[in-house]
């Protein structure tokens, strides 16, 4: 756990950039139903190796839109970091967030031509304790598109894995059912024909995003995008349970693990064993 003073210095700098947060549409692609004019869909991961908290591969892969080609992707980028910051729960965004704005930066400064119109990311955006996510936390940094894309409910606002939050899951019957994420502050819009949902610092919706996948996507606005595009987007981005920019991400980062190592390595999520515990009560992919 980080000391109280270095707590309080990531939450002023979460208010902070928090304020720069844009919760709608705001690129031409993103208002037709078919998102013609999106050519490039990014996916950003971090792996560790089993073991130790400290060594990572940050991956960017950049594939073609609508074609989603993985044999052919449009950039790659992993490499080795050291990671220094702590985990923090609600604070993954300062230990992993500056190593994928880097990989943006080379990528602007090496093929410019190549730089993803949006960007998707294993985490959360607005579905967080303060707000601010790592979706909205390098949305802000790099001013791109963003959208959070996590694997397990972030128990916030007064959600919650019971009985209710089950029945809901549930009740997705085929590909794209989705349903709202509503917390128990009070600023809940419902289900509307955009399928928004806007809590001022809540904005998910959850999607099952495969017919054969029997665990949902929770997904959430990042930056400069509105929530029912996020949703449409990463249902058109998923060929498995999580989509495919996000998931060429992580297979390449193992990979290239791997292929330093010179050994089949065993490589763990971007969380500390130790950390394991307190992940499962929170979020495997936190925020």
């Amino acid at each position: 756990m980080a000391a109280p003073p270095e707590r309080r210095c990531w939450e002023r700098e979460q208010a902070r950039l928090k304020a720069g947060v844009v919760e709608q549409d705001t690129e031409e692609w993103q208002k037709d139903p078919n998102f013609t004019g999106l050519e490039r869909v990014g996916g950003v991961d971090l792996s560790y190796i089993k073991g130790d908290g400290t060594s990572a591969c940050a991956s960017l892969v950049v594939l073609s839109y609508p074609a989603l080609q993985v044999t052919r992707v449009l950039y790659e980028d992993c490499r080795m970091v050291a990671v220094t910051a702590p985990y923090v729960a609600g604070f993954l965004a300062f230990r992993e967030v500056p190593f994928l704005v880097e990989a943006v930066q080379r990528l602007q400064q090496e093929e410019p031509k190549l730089r993803p119109q949006v960007l998707l990311v294993d985490g959360n955006g607005l579905l967080h304790h303060r707000g601010f996510g790592v979706a909205c936390h390098l949305g802000v940094l790099t001013d791109l598109p963003c959208i959070g894309v996590a694997k397990n409910l972030l128990q916030v606002d007064g959600l919650a894995r019971d009985e209710l939050h089950r029945e809901q899951i549930r009740s997705l019957q085929k590909s794209g059912d989705t349903f709202p994420l509503t917390g128990t502050s009070g600023r809940v819009l419902g289900m509307g024909a955009c399928w928004v949902l806007d809590l001022s610092f809540l904005n998910a919706q959850v999607l099952r995003s495969y017919n054969n996948s029997s665990k949902p996507l929770y997904i959430s606005v990042g930056h400069r995008v509105s929530l029912d595009t996020a949703v449409r987007l990463v249902r058109a981005c998923c060929r498995y349970r999580v989509p495919e920019p996000i998931r060429q991400a992580d297979i390449r980062s193992r990979e290239y693990i791997r292929k330093q190592l010179c050994a089949p390595l065993e490589v763990r999520p971007a969380r500390p064993e130790s950390s394991k515990k307190e992940a499962e009560l929170e979020d495997e992919s936190d925020a």
